[in-house]
């Protein structure tokens, strides 16, 4: 493999180990394999997603890694070709601790039980299990508890090319906003004192 390949080439050889990829392969794991930087990988998984916008797979990617999936308007001809039930829905306790954690990731499960004002063991347990969340790390501070984020199987669950692409969430935004005003309310408070 020739250092410094084209873009096209490049594109060509992401494209390849994505397709035999068994799930989400790590961008400097692409960056070395192609012998290129992790700039110029993450610039040719860009050109692949857009290229493939209108096709049968799309590429769907993180900050740190990309893979290939079946595009989400095809979603029930692929579930009838492997034999999954289609039928299979979240509760809405379920999907309250998955919307969370997808808008505030990366989270604390003592985090999302402030934000719904209820525990959520069984939604983090059912979302662990059915793999649309992980544990990405650990907080800093007493205890460290884990800190979750959404995985691969949650962008392909919901049709999704990137974290980034979820709709905007006008009560979540609304309460970031109320939290901020708060902040900087205390803190003219304090410069009055």
């Amino acid at each position: 493999m020739p250092k410094g390949m084209t873009p096209d080439a490049l594109k060509s050889a992401v494209e390849s180990i994505l397709f035999v990829a068994d799930g989400s392969v790590d961008v400097k794991a692409l960056a070395r394999l192609t012998e290129e930087s992790e700039a110029a990988v993450m610039r040719a998984v860009e050109d692949l997603a857009e290229d493939s916008a209108s096709r049968g797979v799309r590429i769907q990617r993180t900050d740190t890694a990309a893979q290939m999936a079946s595009a989400p308007e095809n979603t029930v001809y692929v579930q009838r070709f492997l034999g999954i039930d289609e039928n299979v829905r979240l509760s809405p306790a379920v999907l309250a601790t998955l919307t969370v954690i997808a808008y505030k990731q990366p989270i604390a499960k003592s985090a999302v039980e402030r934000i719904l004002e209820k525990g959520c063991d069984y939604g983090v347990q059912m979302l662990k299990l059915r793999g649309l969340i992980a544990e990405v790390g650990r907080a800093p501070g007493a205890g460290r508890p884990y800190l979750y984020g959404t995985t691969f199987k949650f962008l392909e669950h919901f049709g999704l090319e990137k974290p980034e692409d979820l709709p905007a969430l006008p009560e979540l935004e609304a309460a970031d906003t109320l939290t901020k005003q708060a902040a900087e309310d205390a803190g003219d408070t304090e410069d009055a004192a």
